[in-house]
């Protein structure tokens, strides 16, 4: 029972997060969370470990436990690290594409679609992160699919401190190319529009701005325990 508990703090703190509604900086008061959750400050404090293991908070002796702050060498290192895992995810994909995969693809940009139209920017933010992990899902590599979901997460915080305008729809329609190279069996094109992808996005990152602030209370309004 404690460890699912656990567990539901570090999805929802997690989501936050990804979603943009937990910014970096933000202090995570453990009493706050536990009376927002309805649960012992142990469970609490469990469950921010777990968090700073993933490097999306950080814990600081006598301060208490922060959203991580990434600094830009880091995010140079996230997109570096992405485009190694992913240029070789795509050849691998392409190695055992078949029409079911490339179907279940076209399903997810369907959505992002959908979710753009709605202008639901959580659920287009989720969906957006969400394609990398898919393919690898496609694959059947659990351990490829979490090393991206955990990247991925992180890669958020990095877009929120340091991305000067939102590129939702520009990442969309890379989606679709890529998609459309997988379906037409051109390996070179899917790679190439894949490395292309994640160096538009790091392009898009502007890192002299102001870092944004945010407060817990207004974060947890929108969590449901």
């Amino acid at each position: 029972m404690e460890a699912s508990t656990t567990d539901i703090i570090v999805e929802s703190l997690t989501r936050a997060i990804v979603e943009h509604r937990l910014q970096p900086g933000t202090k995570l008061a453990e009493q706050k969370l536990a009376d927002h959750f309805g649960v012992s400050r142990t469970l609490v404090r469990q469950a921010l470990f777990q968090l700073s293991q993933n490097r999306l908070i950080r814990l600081e002796p006598a301060r208490g436990a922060f959203v991580a702050t990434p600094s830009v060498e880091e995010a140079r290192q996230v997109f570096a690290v992405r485009r190694m895992l992913e240029a070789e995810m795509v050849r691998a994909f392409m190695a055992q594409r078949t029409t079911a995969k490339i179907r279940a693809l076209r399903q997810h940009i369907a959505a992002e679609q959908r979710a753009m139209e709605r202008e639901d920017v959580g659920q287009r933010t989720e969906l957006l992160a969400d394609f990398h992990v898919r393919i690898a899902e496609l694959m059947g590599n659990e351990v490829l699919a979490q090393l991206l979901s955990e990247l991925l997460s992180r890669c958020a915080l990095i877009t929120l401190m340091y991305q000067s305008t939102t590129a939702a729809a520009h990442s969309h329609d890379e989606h679709e190319a890529i998609v459309a190279a997988l379906a037409g069996s051109d390996e070179a094109a899917a790679v190439r529009l894949m490395l292309q992808h994640l160096d538009n996005v790091e392009a898009g990152l502007t890192f002299d701005r102001d870092l944004p602030t945010n407060d817990l209370s207004m974060a947890l309004s929108s969590i449901t325990p």
